[in-house]
Parts: structure tokens; C-alpha cells; sequence
């Protein structure tokens, strides 16, 4: 009876204590637990903590960075003179294929802002390329060693440069009817793709006048061709060239060439505003204005101002595109040799007025003493108070702005620029598209 006694106490204390240790390894495992949780809890934390300050060190140094910029191009505008602050505010075009003595001297002595290529200037890849590096090197060699903006109109179809050495690209017109708005990115990378290679930064494309039946001209449809655009802009973008956005307000109304006449758009601002300036009103809003210049037309728009062309009105510049659709980045103007503006204006009033109206960027295409003529006129123009300073200067920031914070690689690889050019797999990629018509 005693043996039985001690054996269920013997087993009852033996449960107790199994009991016991299990409750003991049980608040082992608790504690192991919390304590791994805490170690988590405190890893994910410091990680967070450093996640946050890289952050905000890169916001700084983003800061930082801006202020810098900022802080340069001021120190750059008070340094700069008069003469130097008017050649930043026109773009030439030049004849031949080589830096000639005409352009060496506007970019030495007018201390001109940019050039523009034509088929005039271009026989292969690897000549444009020199080309490119030697008119940098010349414009580095100056006081404030600016970079020189290289521009070209390489739209697709017919209005492509050195037809025969660059991809086939297609109009504008095939490719609103017939590719995908991807389609559309594709083409506009790989043609910016091919002008990078070459030392050309800037493509005056896309065209957002509406129409039916110019090739030039994406549709009729102002969501169309705004989604078709933005992806133009995208695509040049992603390879580092600057696109633009022309010809505003939208010149897709008119039958009569501008090159070579005047001509007026009967519309009132309701229906331009919700039909030929959407496309622009759409890309200005949803995108970054420092990545594509807005080319203005010379063509006029009665419903804005009566008397002048697009590209010398203030109404249409200051008033419309800079205060209602609130367009920070580059004003250029269509060529100011065209009929529509040159039978009307001399070219020292049209650079004066194209200026008043709030224009940054004068392009001047063909002649060397046209181009003088913009030159000396616009100078002697502020010179005599018929231009404010302020007006200047607030140009003159742009163009710093934007060559700051775009312009950081000019120089182009000659040899890089024959392969990659019209390269097999580019044009395979193009022909793919006139095939799934």
C-alpha cells in the first residue's frame, strides 16, 4: 500500500515537473520569440531610418544641386554682355559641310546660341559627327564656354535630312493611322537614337496641327495626336534630344504654305482652344517643360490679336501660351525667312518684336546676312530702349537653363555614329511597321 502511495506520488510529481518544464520552455520560446521580434522590429527600423535619410540626402543633394545651378546661371547673366546675352537668342542655319568662316565668326564674335542642320550640311554619319564636335569646340573656346544647341527637322517622310543615310522614317500621317502610340515611342527613340549620335541635341518634332490630309500631321483628332505626341516627346527624350512642339497655336487650318505667305485661321478661341491647342495644352500640363521647346507659327489667329503673326504676337506668347497654359520652358520661332513674316517685316524689326512678344529662340535658317541683320538689329534695338533689359535677360535665363541642365554630353563618337545610323535592325523595325498596314 506505501509502494503504491509513493509510486502515484512518484508519477503525479513526475507529471508536475513535466508540466513545469514544458511552462518553462514555454516562456523560453516566448521570450526567444519576443526577442526576435524586437531584433526585427529594431533591423527594419534602422534600415527604414537609413532608406529615409538616403532619401532626403539625395533630396538635399537635389537641392543642392538646383541651388548650384541656379546660383550659376546668376553669376553667368551678370558676366555676360550685352552682345554675348543677344547671340544666345538665335539659332543659324550655315552652308556646307564644314565649319565655314561665316558660322566660326558668329559663334566666336555674335557668340551665337545655336545652329541648324540642313541637307546642305550633311553627307554621311561620320561628317556630321565631326561636324557637331567642331562647332563645340569652337563654342567651348569662348569666354563662358556654352554649348552650342544643334538642331535639325527630321520629321519622317519627306522632311527628313540625309534621306538616303537615315532610317526610313515614316510620316506622321502613316504612323497616326497606322502604329500604336508604343509604335510611336519606338520610332521617335530610334530616330533620336540616330541624331544623338551625330552631336544633334534637338529635333523640331513632333507636328500637332490637326488635319486630314498633311502628311506632316498625325489626324484630325486632338486626343490622338496628343497621345501620339507625348509619346513623340517621351521617345527623344529618352535618349536625351529635346523635342518641339509645333506649330502653335496650331497651324493645320490653313491651305497656304507659310514659307511662302501670309495667312489667317478663322476660328474663335472656344473652338481653337478645344480642338488645334489641346494637343499643346495637354503635353504643356502632364510633362516636364525643360524637355521640349514649343515652335510657334507665323501664320495669324484673328481671334487672338488682328493684326499680327503668331510668332510676333504677345497676346499669343505671353498671354496665351505662357499665361493660360502656363509653358515655362523655350519659346522658338519658325524660320523668320519665311514669306509669311518676310514680305511684311525687316529682319531688325521681326527680331525686335519676336522678342517683345516673348519669344527666347530666333531662328534664323539660310542667309549669313540675314542673320547679321537679326543680330544688329535686336542689339541696337535694346541699345536704344526700345527693348527692355529685364525682357532680355528673362530669355537669356532660359537659354542658360536650359543648356545647364540638358547639355551636359556634346561630344559625338564619328565612328559609333556610321554603325549605329541606319543600322540593319532599325530599318528591319520600320519596314515591320509598313507592314502590319
Amino acid at each position: 500500500m506505501i509502494k503504491k502511495c509513493a509510486t502515484k506520488s512518484i508519477k503525479g510529481q513526475s507529471r508536475k515537473d513535466r508540466e513545469n518544464v514544458n511552462e518553462g520552455q514555454s516562456m523560453k520560446n516566448k521570450k526567444v520569440y519576443i526577442g526576435l521580434l524586437f531584433i526585427a522590429i529594431l533591423v527594419f527600423s534602422v534600415v527604414f531610418i537609413q532608406l529615409n535619410m538616403d532619401v532626403n540626402s539625395k533630396a538635399e543633394k537635389g537641392k543642392d544641386a538646383d541651388a548650384d545651378s541656379h546660383e550659376k546661371i546668376e553669376k553667368l547673366l551678370k558676366k555676360m554682355t550685352l552682345e554675348e546675352k543677344i547671340g544666345q537668342l538665335m539659332m543659324v542655319g550655315f552652308k556646307g559641310t564644314e565649319k565655314s568662316s561665316e558660322i566660326t565668326e558668329l559663334i566666336e564674335q555674335k557668340h551665337i546660341g545655336g545652329v541648324i542642320y540642313f541637307d546642305r550640311n550633311m553627307k554621311s554619319p561620320k561628317q556630321v559627327a565631326r561636324l557637331s564636335n567642331s562647332l563645340q569646340q569652337t563654342a567651348n573656346q569662348s569666354t563662358h564656354s556654352l554649348p552650342l544647341m544643334v538642331a535639325i527637322d527630321q520629321e519622317g517622310g519627306d522632311i527628313i535630312r540625309m534621306k538616303e543615310r537615315v532610317s526610313p522614317l515614316p510620316t506622321q500621317q502613316d504612323l497616326g493611322k497606322n502604329a500604336s502610340t508604343e509604335d510611336m515611342y519606338k520610332v521617335a527613340k530610334l530616330n533620336g537614337t540616330e541624331l544623338g549620335s551625330m552631336g544633334i541635341n534637338i529635333n523640331f518634332a513632333p507636328v500637332l496641327d490637326l488635319s486630314k490630309t498633311d502628311k506632316r500631321s498625325l489626324g484630325q483628332d486632338p486626343e490622338k495626336v496628343y497621345q501620339y505626341g507625348k509619346k513623340a516627346i517621351e521617345g527623344l527624350n529618352d535618349v536625351s534630344i529635346t523635342g518641339a512642339l509645333k506649330h502653335f497655336p496650331g497651324n493645320g487650318r490653313s491651305e497656304i504654305d507659310p514659307h511662302v505667305e501670309t495667312s489667317s485661321v478663322e476660328a474663335n478661341q472656344l473652338d481653337l482652344e478645344n480642338s488645334d491647342i489641346y494637343p499643346f495644352k495637354q503635353i504643356i500640363s502632364e510633362m516636364d517643360n525643360q524637355k521640349f521647346f514649343v515652335m510657334v507659327t507665323h501664320i495669324k489667329y484673328p481671334a487672338y490679336d488682328k493684326e499680327k503673326p503668331a510668332s510676333l504676337s504677345k497676346v499669343i506668347i505671353e498671354d496665351l501660351l505662357r499665361g493660360k497654359l502656363k509653358y515655362e520652358g523655350l519659346v522658338v520661332t519658325d524660320d523668320l525667312e519665311m514669306g509669311a513674316v518676310n514680305k511684311y517685316f525687316s529682319y531688325e524689326e521681326m527680331g525686335k518684336q519676336a522678342i517683345l512678344a516673348g519669344a527666347d529662340l530666333l531662328l534664323v535658317c539660310h542667309e549669313y546676312s540675314h542673320e547679321l541683320e537679326v543680330y544688329n538689329g535686336l542689339l541696337q534695338a535694346v541699345k536704344a530702349g526700345e527693348v527692355p533689359m529685364d525682357r532680355i535677360n528673362e530669355s537669356v535665363k532660359r537659354v542658360l537653363t536650359y543648356k545647364i541642365y540638358n547639355m551636359r554630353q556634346t561630344k559625338a563618337d564619328p565612328d559609333q555614329a556610321e554603325k549605329v545610323v541606319k543600322n540593319p535592325e532599325s530599318i528591319k523595325y520600320i519596314e515591320s511597321l509598313s507592314e502590319g498596314k
